[in-house]
Parts: structure tokens; C-alpha cells; sequence
């Protein structure tokens, strides 16, 4: 764990390393303080009162300095706490800044929210707050285990054994505990997606389940967290009574070791002195036990901060797309994919499978396909939101993997179909393609997009704002405005997936009319189903299962009646229904 902690901090690794040191001090003052009643005791029940005056204003000096140390060790604490905080939060936010734009899934994105914001936190409170208990809990015991050694050998031999014993003890328990409470994140990850979908979904439940079986999926989720959550109480419940008990254990070594003892020194006839001993002895054991005890308390906290920190080296252990040593610039704008396989995971079937295509400058060329064919994949190989698994990508004759990240961001714009805005105005969305862009410039972005007839009808005009994700506008709004988003760019490919589904005719309308005007001054790589974008195309590409089976020119493809024929005839069928009057007849 605290190689985790020291991987976390990166090159403020130093203020914790003299943190830890404070905090060893700091426990090995407290020890020696507690062996200081060892004299106390000792001459003020042999009647030496002067002798142990001078050993009580040691043992009070050594109170004043712990307590004096401890404000600093806490103070030092909070100083690595805030180092993980700054320090952590920007290294890790480099590190996700550099990994690939398809790691960014929505699981994945949930995951760097909660580690950004409650593991983060988490994992700073600990120095302050857990590692100084702790380090002293162990530091101290320690301490006392010479002292133990120096009036009784088998007490300090009892007491030297039980730590190792007592270290496997809090292992095995915090391995179970952990067990559990992975178990119920699992549980309380797949309720809460559960609850979110039943709330998204209410308008399909309530049209297709009338009594409310819509519900039964919720129901499990929330029944396997019960479950989960019951056995993680059991586990975590058992764990803490096992370490009490193998502390207790421990101590009752020590009192049976300690009546041993007194018996023997007493049938021998032992003098007040070894009495003492013995007396004085039962009070270190019991100093000993009751650090072992604390230690044994934070143990369900350090659990689940280790979980916490687990969770955050997991994300720096995800490898970024390396960068080349020379990267290498494009010579024009061009697209070409060389036998290109590729797979989203280990064990799965490729999704694109030997594909080989060119794109030449400053033309048009339209993707079509089923549902899962692998058209979106080849625009996201292109934008390098992976690698691929085999062959290569090139983007103005050079391998997407021999340029930059900010050459081949700067060849490229894009547009999805589900574009994001951000809170601010509709300047501010449209500008964020290009920071430095002048009111002039954005305005004809905006033109060129359609945005100036969104522009007209706002009180604030350009400067409107969009609200949380655009929420003040529709869904072809903000489409236009991601468009202009992507032309004030100015890059000189432009990649387009399914930008006009789910919009309404007058929005498609003027998406493909922008399309068109970029003709021949852009190249354009679109994955559309409307008839209007497909056909100004002037290549197109029929993906099926992951391999191109059909390309060439509209026209050359519309007369060889092939896969692309079928397409067009069923997009007009589709086009021409109609529902007709009741008693007529079509």
C-alpha cells in the first residue's frame, strides 16, 4: 500500500518519506516514554521517592515533547494530504490526457470521476488521520517489547512473536473483508445503473409493461446489493472480532507468562523488588496490548482506503498510445486504411477484418452498412482512438502512429452524432475549435453551419447561452453548433458520423447543404443513411461484417445492382409509406 501511496505522489515523494520519518519518531518517543514507568514505578515502590521524582519529570518531559511532536507529525501529514490532492489530481489528469480517445467509455469515465473526487479525498485523509495512529501502533509495541525483553525474557520473547502472528492475523482478515466489499461495489454499481435506466426509460415501461414488470430487473439489482451488502457486515463484522481476539489472545499470554512468574518468584521467596518487577511488567503488557489494539481498530479503514488507492493506480497502470521519437508530417490529405484488422478486446471477434481503402484529397467519400458492420470503428482508427491490431492507418501518407498527437488532432475535425456542448454561450462552443478565432470567424462558421437562423431568433444572440449540455436547444441545434465547432477548425479532413440521424427534415437539410459546400475543399469520410449525403458522395463504401464487399462511384454501384442497389431501394420504400384513410385502398 505504501508503494501505491509513494507512486501516487510521484516527485513529492519526499515530503511523505519525511512524514513516515516524523511518524516513526514520533512512535518511538512514545514507547520510550511508556518505558519510562519502568523506573518510576520501580523506585517508588521500593521507597526511593527522590529517584523517582527524577523519573517522573523525565517521563512528564517526554509527555510534553510526544505531544509537541505529535502536532508536528499531524502538520506534516496534512502537508502530504494536500500534495496528493494538487500534485495527485494533475498527474493524473496528465496521464488520462495522453490515453487514447476510445478508453473514454462511460464506465470508464465514471470511474476517473469517483477517483478524481471521493478516492482522491479518501486516500488524502490518511496521513493526518490513519498512517500516524498506525505507524505509532506499530512503532511503539516495538519499543516495549526491549523493555519487556530487559525484566522478563519470556515476556518480551511472547510479545516479539505475537507481532508477526498479529500481521498475518489483520492480512488474512483484510483479504476477506476486501473480497466483500469489492463484491458489493459490483452490487452497488450495477443498482445504481439499474435506477438511473428505470428512471431514463420510464416512457418505454409505462407503454410496454402496464402492471409494472418493468420493474424486475431493478428488483434483482437491488436484491443481490442487499445480499452483497449483508455479507460484506457479516465479513467486515467477523474480521474486527478476530483481531480483537488475536490481540486479547495475545495479551493472555502475557498475564499467564506474568502468574508464571509470580508464582515461581514467590515460591522461591522473591523479595519485594522482583514483585515489582512483575507488577510493572502487567503494566507494559497492557500498554503493549492496547497499541496493538488501535492498530487492529484501523484496519476496516485502511481496507477501504487501500480499495480506494487501488483504484487510482489502476488508472495510471493504463497504458497511453506511444508517440514517436521523430514524428513524421502529412504531405497532403489523404486516408488510407492497409489491410487493416482490429479488435476491442482479446478474445473477441475482429470487428474490422483485412480492410484496405483510399480516400484521395478533397474528396467525398460515404460509409453505409448494417448496424455493427464497423464504420464508426474505421472513423475512430482514423482519429487514432486506438491502434490497430494489424496493417495501418495513414493520414497524408504517413502512419497515424508516426505523427504527433497534435499533427494528426490538427489534420482532423469531427462530428458525431451525439455531440457535447459545454455551459457557456453559443460563441464559446463554437470557438472552442479555435481558441484564437476572431468574432469574424465565428460568425462565419456559424453561417456556414446554419447557426446565424438559430442566432436571429436569441435575445443574446451569438452570445446565448446553451445551458448544462445544450440543454436549451434541441438536438439539431446543437448539431449545427457542433458543426461550426468543426469548420472554424479549418483541419483539412473531416470525419462525420451519422451527423443528420434522429434530426428532422429541416435540420438534414441544411447539414447536407454545409456537406455540400465543403465538396471538393475538404475531404470528407461520412457514415450517413439519408439519400441526399449518400449521393453526393463521390465514392461509396459497403461495410458488412467488418470487410468492404462493395465500392465505386454512386452511379457504378446504382447500376451493378449490388449491395448498395438493395440500400437505395429500401431507403425509397421506406420514403414512399404512407398510412392511408380507413376504407382505402392503395
Amino acid at each position: 500500500m505504501l508503494k501505491n501511496f509513494v507512486r501516487l505522489l510521484g516527485e513529492d515523494a519526499p515530503v511523505f518519506r519525511r512524514y513516515a520519518w516524523m511518524a516513526v519518531a514520533y512512535g518511538v518517543l512514545c514507547g520510550l516514554t511508556i518505558g519510562a514507568l519502568v523506573p518510576v514505578l520501580t523506585r517508588l515502590l521500593a521507597g526511593d521517592t527522590a529517584g523517582a521524582a527524577s523519573w517522573l519529570l523525565a517521563l512528564l518531559a517526554g509527555v510534553a515533547v510526544c505531544w509537541g511532536w505529535r502536532r508536528r507529525v499531524e502538520q506534516a501529514g496534512v502537508r502530504v494530504g494536500v500534495a496528493i490532492l494538487q500534485g495527485g489530481r494533475h498527474r493524473l489528469g496528465d496521464h488520462v490526457a495522453r490515453l487514447p480517445v476510445g478508453w473514454f467509455t462511460p464506465h470508464n469515465t465514471a470511474r476517473l470521476g469517483h477517483a478524481v473526487t471521493q478516492g482522491m479525498m479518501a486516500v488524502a485523509q490518511l496521513p493526518a488521520h490513519v498512517f500516524t495512529p498506525v505507524i505509532a501502533g506499530v512503532v511503539t509495541p516495538a519499543v516495549l517489547v526491549v523493555a519487556l525483553f530487559t525484566l522478563h525474557w519470556p515476556l518480551g520473547l511472547i510479545a516479539l512473536v505475537a507481532l508477526p502472528l498479529l500481521a498475518g492475523v489483520l492480512l488474512l482478515t483484510a483479504r476477506l473483508s476486501r473480497r466483500a466489499d469489492d463484491a458489493f461495489h459490483r452490487g452497488f454499481a450495477d443498482a445504481s445503473q439499474r435506477v438511473v435506466e428505470f428512471a431514463q426509460a420510464q416512457s418505454v415501461l409505462r407503454a410496454f409493461n402496464g402492471e409494472g414488470n418493468g420493474t424486475r430487473q431493478l428488483e434483482q439489482a437491488v436484491e443481490e446489493q442487499r445480499r452483497s451488502g449483508m455479507r460484506l457486515i457479516w465479513v467486515s463484522a467477523g474480521a474486527a472480532v478476530l483481531n480483537a481476539w488475536a490481540v486479547q489472545a495475545v495479551f493472555a499470554a502475557l498475564l499467564i507468562a506474568s502468574a508464571l512468574w509470580m508464582t515461581d518468584r514467590l515460591g522461591a521467596g522473591a523479595a519485594a523488588g522482583e514483585v515489582v518487577a512483575v507488577v510493572v511488567a502487567l503494566l507494559l503488557a497492557s500498554r503493549f496490548v492496547d497499541s496493538l489494539l488501535e492498530v487492529a481498530g484501523y484496519g476496516e479503514v485502511l481496507r477501504g482506503a487501500r480499495g480506494q488507492l487501488d483504484a487510482i493506480v489502476a488508472l495510471f497502470a493504463i497504458e497511453p498510445l506511444p508517440e514517436p521519437e521523430l514524428p513524421q508530417a502529412p504531405r497532403d490529405a489523404s486516408v488510407e486504411l492497409r489491410d487493416v484488422r482490429f479488435r476491442y478486446a482479446a478474445g473477441e471477434p475482429d470487428v474490422l477484418s483485412g480492410v484496405s481503402l483510399r480516400i484521395a484529397p478533397g474528396s467525398m467519400t460515404a460509409l453505409i452498412g448494417e448496424s455493427g458492420s464497423g464504420k464508426t470503428t474505421l472513423l475512430r482508427l482514423v482519429a487514432r482512438f486506438f491502434d490497430v491490431d494489424q496493417g495501418g492507418v495513414l493520414v497524408g501518407g504517413v502512419d497515424v502512429r508516426r505523427m504527433s498527437t497534435a499533427q494528426l488532432t490538427g489534420q482532423i475535425s469531427q462530428i458525431f452524432q451525439d455531440n457535447h456542448l459545454f455551459a457557456g454561450s453559443i460563441a464559446d462552443n463554437i470557438r472552442l475549435g479555435k481558441p484564437d478565432a476572431i468574432d469574424g470567424e465565428v460568425m462565419e462558421a456559424a453561417r456556414q453551419a446554419g447557426v446565424d437562423e438559430i442566432v436571429a431568433r436569441l435575445p443574446h444572440g451569438i452570445d446565448s447561452p446553451v445551458g448544462e449540455g445544450g440543454a436549451r436547444l434541441s438536438g439539431g441545434e446543437r448539431q449545427r453548433i457542433a458543426i461550426a465547432r468543426a469548420l472554424i477548425k479549418d483541419a483539412p479532413i473531416l470525419l462525420v458520423d451519422e451527423a443528420t440521424a434522429a434530426l428532422d427534415t429541416e435540420n438534414q437539410a441544411v447539414i447536407a447543404g454545409t456537406l455540400a459546400r465543403l465538396r471538393g475543399r475538404r475531404t470528407l469520410v461520412v457514415i450517413a443513411h439519408q439519400l441526399s449525403t449518400v449521393a453526393m458522395a463521390d465514392e461509396i463504401v459497403v461495410l458488412e461484417g467488418g470487410r468492404i464487399v462493395e465500392q465505386g462511384p454512386p452511379a457504378l454501384l446504382r447500376e451493378s445492382r449490388g449491395r448498395y442497389a438493395q440500400f437505395l431501394s429500401q431507403r425509397k420504400a421506406a420514403k414512399g409509406w404512407r398510412i392511408a384513410p380507413q376504407g382505402v385502398r392503395s
